[in-house]
């Protein structure tokens, strides 16, 4: 049964809360040995835990909302101020519905001698494995001031480089877009009725302009037909490569072999990995686990069955990190030569520091050239498009003048 409290502390201050017990009598012996004062204390109907949560979590914990939570968490501990009375400060501050309910729960369940990693464990949608491993090890240490400095630092980095990502391909994905369809609009009702002027006006247009009127007549004839086919073959096409396991390896392996944007997600994953694998170091998880974590976290399947096999076939069995590492090709040489020389010094996260920041600003640049490539290539193709269907125009139109 759940119990809704409300007490004072030796402070005065007075919390509030709710706990689970037989009976109210077991209640006030836990407020006894937590030395709180009982104000009130009433029997709540019970409810499945995070059941609300889940209702209110239409808009989702954002990253924004982990850089403050974070960062707020780290400084307030970092002076002295106590975990409970932090979490108190953050339900009156904040605003957003969503992120209220989770501290609410947050500050019951440390009530209850829950742990603290097990609320955000409880929302694997929210909140990664990474980021509640790391507040695992923060709690078991006692570093929990140290683990959320990294955490607001990794995640405003992991930020800021989704940011320029989605801010460079989103021109070129709009111009393609709106290409498209000015395009189809003009095949499909442009070219129709020019192709209709000719044939009222009894002009023969060439071979040329009858199979660009043709095409454009076609599609103006089975308009409906065309979209319903367009949209269901982009549906099921990103159903099979989204959705189905041999959709996700067969669009992997065509993406890793496409020139420039294969050699882009390659470093993504390598900056992920450095990052990732250099944070769950710092907050003092074993080698093994590190690894272990780091794989579910890369978001390449490749590079995922690369650190399984590191860790359960290289360190597992005593093998060194650094030959771990040295007999997988897929790994560049200064990355290998760097990991087993700091293995040595004994210094192997701030190396991986150094190399996710390198990979994070090596997949901008290639962005940018990638970009650079895409938009003229783009203009290219819809200028072609544009030249052929004004040719099959204009000709027609000079055969007719001239023979005038």
């Amino acid at each position: 049964m759940k119990f809704r409290y409300i007490a004072s502390q030796p402070s005065g201050k007075v919390t509030e809360g709710t706990v689970e017990a037989n009976s109210p009598a077991q209640v006030l012996e836990w407020m006894a040995t937590q030395n709180l004062r009982p104000i009130s204390l009433k029997a709540v109907e019970a409810k499945k835990t995070g059941q609300g949560l889940r209702g209110l979590f239409s808009p989702a914990v954002t990253v924004d909302d982990q850089v403050f939570l974070t960062k707020y968490l780290s400084l307030m501990l970092k002076v002295g101020t106590d975990l409970f009375h932090a979490i108190d400060i953050l339900i009156a501050d904040f605003d957003k519905p969503v992120v209220k309910s989770l501290l609410i729960e947050i500050r019951d369940n440390l009530g209850q001698g829950r742990p603290f990693y097990s609320t955000f464990a409880k929302y694997p949608q929210y909140f990664s494995s990474v980021f509640i491993n790391l507040v695992r090890a923060g709690e078991a240490s006692g570093n929990l001031d140290r683990v959320f400095e990294d955490l607001s630092v990794t995640l405003e980095k992991e930020k800021d480089l989704r940011g320029r990502i989605r801010s460079a391909v989103t021109y070129p994905i709009l111009l393609l877009v709106f290409a498209f369809v000015i395009l189809f609009a003009l095949v499909a009702f442009a070219l129709p009725k020019i192709s209709d002027s000719f044939t009222q006006g009894g002009a023969e247009p060439p071979a040329f302009s009858r199979i660009v009127f043709g095409f454009g007549n076609f599609i103006g004839d089975h308009i409906a037909i065309i979209i319903f086919m367009i949209v269901a073959g982009v549906a099921g096409i990103w159903f099979f490569l989204a959705k189905t396991l041999p959709g996700k390896k067969f669009g992997v392996k065509l993406i890793n072999r496409l020139p420039v944007i294969g050699a882009v997600l390659k470093q993504l994953a390598l900056q992920r990995f450095a990052s990732t694998f250099a944070s769950l170091l710092k907050a003092g998880l074993p080698m093994i686990e590190a690894l272990e974590i780091t794989a579910n976290a890369v978001g390449s399947e490749e590079l995922k069955e690369i650190l399984f096999r590191i860790s359960r076939q290289g360190v597992a069995k005593g093998v060194t990190v650094g030959e771990a590492f040295r007999r997988e090709p897929y790994f560049p040489r200064v990355v290998v030569n760097l990991i087993a020389i700091s293995e040595k010094a004994g210094h192997m996260e701030t190396i991986l520091e150094t190399l996710a920041d390198f990979y994070a600003s090596d997949v901008d640049a290639r962005i940018k050239v990638l970009v650079s490539l895409l938009e003229p290539a783009l203009l290219v193709m819809i200028g072609a498009v544009v030249a052929i269907i004004a040719l099959a125009v204009i000709v027609p139109i000079y055969q007719l003048v001239s023979s005038i």
